[in-house]
């Protein structure tokens, strides 16, 4: 099927990415007016089905040029893999799945490259090639022999130089693990990744130049939320410092994907250290920020929410590492937590809840992080109760 021009659909993109305030830079600008996004999701994309829950695939034959040309340039983010195998036109009817690869938001990909910062004649690593489209939007900015790009899955890297040598860009794509970049094409003015990472390789800090900058999705726990964008400067002595510059959600890195939790959960939780009543609901770990300090006090913990046979919901804290687990059931006006194994996890987050609480409840933009070899630590500024250290093994 031959698609209408989409000379015109690029420019409404950039127009309302314009009067969003995301689009800022002339040479960004002139990159989303160029580079036809359609281009990069050739095997279709599968669109959430509200009512069943489902994953709906779609392609370009199946609904039609002008339909398709709709939704290639929809603000939205759109998927294109599931399970880490099956692509849109691989199924023919709705079903269920996790997300592995996608175009991500318009708005969070060219919001991020210009927290890049770039100058002409930067290089760039790009960790998560995806479709490939930020990839030729950096490409169309700074010429595609200053841009690296990472992709893990063999198959979505094909389809994504694929489609960048038809776009016109003959780029350095590599397929391997991100996570330990690409010391080949090392050391780079800046780094960006497309997958959120539990925390910054260290690989990334060595590998780009003092004075560049490294910008990722970070969350310490297992959580598709809660998590932040942080923008790092490298510095002369192999460390790096910045902060949160706002909230941002990834699809995980391939190889620190969560494992869902399998069996019976209350067997899991069946051997109670502690039971106590608390006032802290565990909703509130349904909130952004308080999502975000319990990632940071209970790193690699996983949240799940289940209900019994009668009804009663129950949230679960499961840290399988450091074998421990915090169970919360209703109580009345209060909560009733069960804790076990050698962590008190509900006690930890309590506690950061509680400080931040009283620290005037800052937005995740005020978290700092420092880098080095041994150990992320993060922190907000003037509380000595709300700071991490996380140290690498």
């Amino acid at each position: 099927m031959n698609l209408p021009d989409t000379a015109r659909q690029r420019k409404a993109l950039a127009d309302r990415l314009t009067d969003q305030g995301h689009l800022r830079n002339p040479a960004w600008r002139a990159a989303v007016e160029a580079v036809p996004r359609e281009l990069f999701l050739s095997s279709g994309v599968f669109l959430p089905d509200d009512e069943s829950g489902l994953w709906r695939p779609v392609t370009r034959e199946s609904v039609g040029a002008e339909e398709w040309v709709e939704i290639a340039y929809s603000d939205q983010s759109l998927v294109t893999q599931l399970d880490g195998h099956l692509t849109p036109d691989r199924a023919v009817e709705p079903l269920p799945g996790f997300p592995t690869s996608s175009s991500t938001l318009p708005a969070t990909v060219v919001g991020m490259l210009e927290a890049l910062d770039v100058e002409d004649g930067h290089s760039v690593a790009e960790i998560g090639t995806g479709t490939g489209y930020s990839t030729a939007l950096m490409c169309h900015r700074l010429g595609e022999d200053n841009v690296t790009t990472i992709e893990v899955d063999a198959e979505v890297a094909a389809a994504a130089d694929a489609a960048l040598e038809k776009a016109g860009f003959s780029t350095w794509a590599v397929t391997g693990d991100g996570l330990l970049g690409n010391p080949h094409r090392a050391p780079f003015d800046r780094l960006i990744a497309t997958c959120a990472v539990r925390r910054i390789p260290y690989a990334w800090v060595r590998q780009t130049k003092p004075g560049g900058v490294v910008l990722a999705t970070v969350g310490p726990g297992a959580w598709s939320y809660g998590t932040g964008l942080v923008k790092l400067t490298m510095r002369e002595d192999g460390t790096a410092q910045g902060r949160i510059i706002g909230r941002s959600s990834f699809i995980p890195a391939r190889a620190e994907a969560p494992v869902p939790l399998s069996g019976d959960l209350t067997a899991r939780a069946a051997y109670v250290d502690t039971e106590r009543r608390t006032a802290l609901s565990p909703a509130v770990l349904e909130q952004w920020m308080p999502a975000f300090l319990a990632q940071l006090t209970a790193p690699g913990v996983q949240f799940v929410r289940a209900c019994s046979g009668d009804g009663r919901a129950t949230t679960y804290l499961f840290d399988t590492r450091r074998e421990s687990f915090a169970a919360l059931s209703e109580g009345g006006e209060e909560w009733i937590v069960r804790q076990g194994g050698p962590v008190a996890i509900w006690d930890a987050i309590e506690a950061a809840v509680t400080a931040w609480h009283n620290a005037g409840e800052p937005d995740v933009s005020a978290v700092r992080l420092t880098v080095t070899a041994k150990a992320h630590t993060y922190s907000i500024e003037g509380d000595s109760a709300l700071r991490w250290e996380h140290r690498i093994d």
